[in-house]
């Protein structure tokens, strides 16, 4: 691990301005991933700004929103009364993601910028455009187990990227449609959750829409409109500590057996958590039956492109999607 200063600003604008006018400095609080990369040499920050005692740990009920501090634990959120009561989608992506142990460090900003785990990223032995942009892709001809189906070119060219984005957090969030609040040097904005990831196109390297110095300081949910009726389904290497190979957040507002809204996000398939806006439009309005639940899964794998290991998933992701949306809806 290469040397590095350690601050610690006694303010929110003087930890922005640290990171912002500083190219090689970053943010860190639990830093259970960023830690981690440093000691593969991936990230090499010359300066560590600590935010961790800054005023973003709360939880608390806003006039149409849930909004939860950026500093707050996962853990926290996922033991949370209210949350609980008014998220439980929330609360079985949490738990379904890292350990225990993981859980009691990583923030809720945090989780929602990890990078991905692609091996090929993580083995500087290999080219990666994500890690050093042109060099090149060392899973479009290496093994492609884990990658993305969706988002990818059709014709990937050397500086291609087909890795996918690891968190569980940010796909439940997706698919309540969360809002991330960022501050930065030229102040606050909003970004919806779905903008918040970005493809990778020509800058892999570039995980989300942040600008340079900007931070997350919270996440706003939506009132309860999925008290119930959700599931957030992992399929996995095995039942712990081990990343989505596919996931689907699944969440319905039934009335008499009818589906008056249902959302729908799906993870381990993208560079971003990716939302299923089509089939969300088939099941809107329509009764609840395994049969509508196949065949917005097969709306739903519509533009889906497999590489040489990782066509399995063109099976699993629609059966996940059908099961999700069965437990969701109490059919299982």
């Amino acid at each position: 691990m290469k040397p590095f200063e350690y601050v610690r600003p006694s303010t929110l604008q003087e930890a922005i301005e640290l990171v912002a006018t500083n190219p090689k400095a970053q943010f860190i609080a639990g830093g259970t991933n960023l830690i981690d990369l440093m000691k593969h040499n991936i990230a090499a920050p010359g300066k560590l700004v600590d935010i961790n005692h800054l005023p973003l740990k709360k939880i608390e009920k806003r006039d149409g929103f849930l909004r939860i501090g950026a500093l707050v634990l996962n853990s926290e959120v996922a033991s949370h009364k209210r949350v609980l009561a008014s998220h439980p989608l929330l609360v079985q992506a949490l738990n379904a993601g890292a350990s225990g142990q993981l859980r009691n460090m990583a923030t809720v900003g945090g989780n929602l910028l990890q990078r991905t785990r692609c091996p090929y990223f993580y083995d500087r032995a290999f080219p990666c455009n994500k890690r050093i942009p042109g060099s090149g892709c060392g899973a479009l001809g290496g093994i492609n187990r884990m990658h993305a189906i969706f988002g990818v070119p059709e014709k990937p060219d050397p500086r291609s990227c087909i890795a996918v984005h690891p968190s569980d957090l940010s796909v439940a969030l997706s698919a309540l449609e969360a809002t991330v609040w960022v501050q930065g040097p030229h102040g606050e904005r909003q970004i919806p959750m779905n903008d918040f990831h970005r493809l990778p196109n020509n800058r892999p390297e570039q995980d989300t829409t942040l600008a340079n110095g900007e931070l997350i300081t919270a996440v706003e949910i939506p009132d309860a409109v999925f008290p119930k009726h959700v599931h957030y389904l992992k399929v996995r290497d095995r039942a712990s500590y081990a990343f989505a190979l596919v996931s689907v957040a699944a969440a319905l507002d039934i009335d008499q057996n009818r589906i008056k809204t249902v959302r729908l996000a799906m993870g381990g398939v993208a560079h971003k958590p990716w939302r299923l806006f089509e089939a969300e439009k088939l099941l809107t309005g329509q009764t609840v039956s395994e049969t509508i639940f196949r065949q917005a899964a097969e709306v739903a794998m519509q533009g889906a492109r497999a590489f040489e290991h990782n066509a399995y998933k063109l099976k699993v992701a629609p059966n996940a999607i059908v099961q999700a949306l069965k437990l969701a809806a109490s059919l299982s």
